[in-house]
């Protein structure tokens, strides 16, 4: 924990307890609360304006970081979850089904951590199993039957390598997904919310357009499987970060994803309600810049899309 971190934390608990015996005592306090809340609002430009790769990579794994489900249920409307791949069984690391955005019905999917142990156990912490790809994926290909718009959700470290995925096909699960996705003849909006990790979180993100939360990450492998892999030390995952260009910041300049969301000061987890409205807005506005295309030529740009991802002149 930084300095300003520790200073940030003594004044949140003292602005707590102003507030509370304001509160039971009748007390006027108000002059109190303002110049400390003042004070937590210039630390936390002060600490928020230069974070490193590393701290984003922190601030992605906040475990009080809003879950897909915590944006369902803020941005959409009657949401419907729908369960099963109709193959195997049910994977909770992954959730989608039916809403209604504005009146217009959608279908939406997302990984989903937990908020707990038991919570991280049931949802196996955001890893998905091959059978959760393809739950996603049959309720993709109903979107397009329905002429539903998908929007994806994307925070996972990666999708679970156990012994038992690897027998019932994570690999294919996932490639199956890109390559659906990829033809899939109704619009695809992607929004990497917290951690982006490996095939495990593209399976959900070949989109028509590709948002990031300003602290979100997004990248081949975790920092720490970088370093083991480079210098075979994960504890050098912090320098690994930073020469990994991960960041929302990075992969907007090679334009790899389309915008980059802005968040609340100090982080998604600070204020749902905000975060909630403005990804709603990128939503929308997406939706509107592809709802006109016909969809050879929704399809066709989708393809051009990531066709030029890596290009590089010599």
């Amino acid at each position: 924990m930084t300095d300003i971190e520790k200073n940030l934390e003594e004044l949140e608990k003292q602005l707590e307890a102003l507030k509370e015996f304001s509160n039971l005592h009748g007390v006027d306090l108000s002059k109190e609360i303002k110049s400390i809340e003042d004070k937590i609002t210039e630390l936390r430009k002060e600490a928020y304006s230069n974070l490193s790769p590393w701290d984003k990579v922190n601030l992605a794994r906040h475990s009080g970081r809003p879950t897909s489900l915590d944006y369902i249920g803020r941005i959409f409307e009657d949401f419907i979850e729908l369960h099963g791949d109709r193959s195997f069984r049910e994977d909770f690391a992954i959730v989608g089904g039916i809403a209604t955005l504005e009146g217009h019905p959608v279908t939406v999917i997302g990984h989903q951590k937990g908020r707990d142990t038991k919570e991280n156990i049931k949802r196996n912490f955001g890893m998905p199993h091959p059978e959760g790809y393809r739950k996603a994926l049959r309720l993709m290909k109903q979107a397009e039957k329905f002429h539903r718009p998908v929007i994806c959700f994307i925070d996972t470290a990666g999708a679970f390598c156990g012994i038992g995925a690897e027998e019932r096909g994570q690999g294919e699960a996932i490639a199956r997904n890109l390559l659906e996705m990829s033809r899939l003849k109704t619009p695809i909006i992607s929004i990497v919310i917290g951690e982006g990790g490996s095939g495990g979180a593209l399976a959900l993100g070949v989109g028509d357009k590709i948002y990031m939360l300003e602290y979100a990450v997004y990248s081949v492998l975790s920092p720490e499987g970088f370093a083991a892999i480079l210098w075979k030390d994960s504890s050098k995952a912090k320098e690994a970060a930073e020469i990994m260009k991960i960041t929302a910041q990075d992969l907007m300049s090679f334009k790899i994803i389309d915008e980059v969301v802005p968040e609340p000061l100090g982080g998604a987890h600070k204020d749902m309600k905000k975060m909630s409205e403005e990804i709603k807005k990128y939503i929308i506005k997406g939706l509107k810049e592809v709802k006109n295309q016909s969809i050879e030529d929704l399809i066709q740009n989708r393809y051009d899309k990531f066709r030029k991802i890596g290009e590089y002149q010599s």
